[in-house]
């Protein structure tokens, strides 16, 4: 195993309460069953202020715990330029937060900043939808694509830091 400080990932959404607080749960959770969780450090964030210190979207919140992810101790926040040092990986839930990011990051960033779905192995979609202003069916599509691609990125994460 590399002997290296903690790799770190920041997921992020709009608003950092549905889509980027689920792949940081999903994640989490998967990093600690793979035994990685003190080599992996998981966060979320959001582009824009609109909920900083706010829970998780109550649907959001359901869908998760119906499949055995605890939400309840997450509170959004905005991202920050200093994001771009502190993390290995910038993942955007959808292009336009994407777009964001790029207009953020330092000229000197070498961390790997893209969208989320790219990790994913089943998922031909590249944006991770917003299930805000649909039903109940919106979050567990979304789940259903992060737990996909947080599959893929714990695997990519463990062939390029962890051989």
């Amino acid at each position: 195993m590399k002997i290296k400080d903690k790799v770190g990932v920041v997921f992020v959404c709009m608003g950092n309460i549905c889509r980027s607080p689920t792949a940081e749960v999903v994640f989490r959770h998967y990093v600690e069953q793979a035994g990685l969780g003190e080599l992996v450090c998981v966060d979320s964030a959001g582009t824009h202020d609109y909920h900083v210190g706010a829970a998780p979207d109550g649907r959001t919140q359901r869908a998760a715990q119906q499949r055995g992810y605890d939400m309840s101790l997450l509170r959004g926040r905005q991202v920050e330029v200093g994001d771009f040092s502190r993390f290995d990986y910038v993942l955007a839930m959808d292009e336009a937060n994407l777009a964001i990011l790029k207009r953020l990051r330092p000229h000197d960033s070498a961390g790997h900043l893209g969208l989320f779905l790219d990790f994913a192995r089943h998922h031909g979609e590249r944006e991770v939808p917003d299930p805000y202003y649909g039903g109940a069916d919106g979050f567990e599509r979304v789940l259903d694509m992060v737990e996909d691609a947080a599959e893929g990125l714990l695997t990519h994460i463990r062939q390029r830091h962890f051989k």
